[in-house]
């Protein structure tokens, strides 16, 4: 089992040595399991637990000073699931993957999707909050009112664009995860690339991509599928991602990172930002 996880392109991280042993402690545990799927949940649920990451605990605060979570999964089989806006939901990629395999559809959003996972075993109810979040959060006044009024408040401190996710590849089939808290001072309800198909993650039988960056432009430029699009047309793992990353900053002038596994097995990430912190298992 080859697995890639990064955890988040943005910029240079604090206590850089700590979160690479989280990082790679992901790409280890998804390595021992048995599918891709296994995989790439067991990754990812070892970066949503932690709080050095935008993901599950720690995630990102909305400007109505909730935590919420979303997440996307898909394998090479085209199966695919996501849910988004989620509060109280640690695992969202769980959520995810209760949306692809118990539902015909491919996302569910809000109070729903969180009630869904419940019922299929996924904890909620979760206090994602974290000493550094609530410290951070307790320095801006945030506004009560509209969202209009949320807008005037927010415009010029909505930020941040971190987010985990791995894919891996057994030999035969892949699949690519990927999670959020979302950015900094969102609108309450904001969802970005993270859950959509082809922007925050996708696989397909060339190879399979998760993305992480300025979510709305990744979502308008569909990173992920750009990514998948040149493994399509014989490009290795490092170069489609180097040459997606260069086609995103181009059309967007933004920043991203994405990660790649080619069908020789063969690892790539790019990124245009300060700093990407990746994996590979062993």
């Amino acid at each position: 089992m080859k697995v890639i996880v990064h955890g988040g392109a943005g910029g240079e991280p604090d206590e850089p040595t700590s979160r690479q042993a989280v990082l790679d402690e992901a790409a280890e545990t998804g390595g021992t399991a048995e599918t891709v799927v296994d995989a790439v949940e067991a990754a990812v649920h070892v970066l949503e637990s932690s709080p050095r990451f935008n993901a599950g605990v720690g995630g990102a605060v909305q400007s109505d000073g909730e935590v919420r979570t979303d997440a996307g999964i898909m394998t090479s089989g085209r199966d695919a699931g996501a849910a988004c806006s989620m509060p109280g939901v640690e695992h969202a990629v769980s959520a995810a993957r209760v949306v692809m395999e118990e539902t015909p559809h491919v996302l569910v959003s809000g109070e729903h999707a969180v009630s869904l996972a419940a019922d299929f075993g996924v904890e909620t109810d979760i206090d994602l909050w974290t000493e550094k979040s609530e410290k951070r959060w307790e320095e801006y006044d945030a506004p009560d009112g509209t969202p209009s009024e949320h807008l005037d408040w927010l415009r010029e401190k909505f930020g941040g664009a971190d987010t985990v996710g791995a894919v891996a590849y057994d030999g035969d089939e892949f699949a690519a995860a990927t999670s959020t808290g979302g950015r900094w001072l969102a609108l309450a309800g904001r969802v970005g690339d993270v859950p959509q198909i082809g922007s925050g993650f996708y696989a397909a039988s060339a190879g399979a991509a998760s993305s992480t960056g300025a979510g709305e432009d990744i979502a308008k430029s569909t990173l992920t599928r750009r990514a998948v699009r040149h493994l399509e047309s014989g490009f290795d793992a490092q170069e489609a991602a180097d040459r997606a990353i260069d086609e995103f900053a181009e059309l967007t002038g933004s920043s991203a990172g994405v990660i790649v596994l080619d069908r020789d097995g063969n690892a790539g990430s790019a990124f245009n930002s300060d700093a990407m912190q990746t994996s590979v298992n062993s």
